[in-house]
């Protein structure tokens, strides 16, 4: 059976990509951009059940994303605000920027509905 993502760490593997952002266990902390093609950039993930951090092609979430796409990258302009430079910075970019629907995908991702009824949780109430 295929899988999506593994653990480089702990081995844990999520079969899909549902799996993977619904895991409790998994903290999406930022974007390393990849200016050359930008869907190989990477999306970072802290795992938390062993403490360390998942680096994940970009590009496998890009099909989330259905709103515009801008063909002219601002980078290093009096528009650009610099996020894509900074890993850390979450945020939306509401530049018309080649740069900005990357971002726009981290949100969809960074707020993912997280199952709260996983091994971990199980003796949580609702569960």
């Amino acid at each position: 059976m295929p899988v999506f993502k593994k653990c480089t760490c702990c081995d844990n593997p999520w079969l899909s990509r549902e799996e993977f952002l619904e895991d409790s266990q998994l903290d999406f902390i930022g974007y390393q951009v990849n200016f050359a093609n930008l869907e190989l950039g990477y999306f970072l993930f802290n795992h938390l059940t062993c403490q360390s951090t998942i680096a994940v092609h970009a590009g496998l979430f890009s099909d989330l994303y259905d709103g515009p796409i801008f063909s002219e990258r601002q980078t290093n302009t009096e528009n650009c605000p610099g996020y894509c430079g900074d890993r850390d910075a979450l945020g939306p970019c509401d530049t018309e920027c080649e740069c900005a629907y990357v971002r726009e995908i981290a949100q969809i991702v960074r707020n993912w509905p997280k199952n709260k009824c996983q091994p971990d949780n199980i003796a949580q109430a609702g569960c």
